[in-house]
């Protein structure tokens, strides 16, 4: 079902909110997303919000002039332009600042923006993906989150459900990382034993697909 989800969501090119628990594969989406659309041949650039000091996030975001502030010597390019034709991945967009986020909705309005220091407004060719394991309806009603930026975001949403929820997909996951951290290690060992995949379908993963990946990667580097 989710596959198929995301192989329509790829064929549009309006702005996709993905919800989940922390490590539910949130980023792969998006990636895939951008890989099956009319994008793919274009930036796929990332921006880890809750990562930014509320100081540095606009100039991050929109770039800068030069002079636009201290230490500011050249013009600089930010992620809205690095992403021009292709996509921007906002990954934790609950934790942007209230000012930030009132000039993420003019962009998503009028497809425009400026540098931090400039005059001249900048044309944003970009599809906006979002990501959040945060409550934002929640935020909204705190008066943390703008409620009609959240209406942008969340023309199309998709929700990943956590790990636990979906154990069919364990078998398949552990493969996948046990073939990835094989050919990175160079070890010979090529399957899963049955009594290990069943302790791996047992497990709950609090940490989702981000701690069966750990997982997997300890116990290829630990096989001798």
């Amino acid at each position: 079902m989710l596959r198929e989800q995301v192989a329509q969501v790829a064929q549009t090119n309006t702005t996709v909110l993905i919800r989940g628990e922390s490590g539910t594969g949130k980023e792969l989406i998006a990636h895939a997303i951008h890989y099956n659309s009319l994008r793919a041949k274009k930036p796929f650039v990332k921006v880890s919000c809750a990562a930014l000091p509320d100081t540095l996030i606009e100039s991050e975001l929109f770039g800068y002039e030069k002079g636009a502030f201290t230490g500011a010597e050249a013009r600089k390019k930010g992620r809205f332009d690095l992403a021009e034709s292709g996509t921007l991945f906002l990954d934790e967009i609950g934790d942007v600042n209230l000012a930030t986020q009132v000039k993420l909705l003019r962009v998503l309005q009028e497809r425009k923006y400026r540098r931090v220091g400039g005059l001249e407004e900048t044309q944003a060719d970009i599809r906006i993906i979002a990501a959040t394991n945060q409550n934002l309806e929640k935020l909204v009603a705190e008066g943390r989150f703008r409620e009609d930026l959240f209406y942008r975001i969340n023309v199309i949403g998709i929700h990943l459900p956590s790990l636990r929820d979906r154990r069919e997909d364990i078998p398949l996951l552990a493969e996948h990382f046990l073939e990835k951290f094989r050919e990175q290690m160079g070890k010979s060992v090529s399957s899963i034993s049955r009594e290990a995949m069943a302790a791996l379908c047992r497990y709950d993963w609090p940490g989702n697909i981000r701690e069966l990946e750990n997982t997997m990667e300890r116990a290829v580097a630990l096989e001798a």
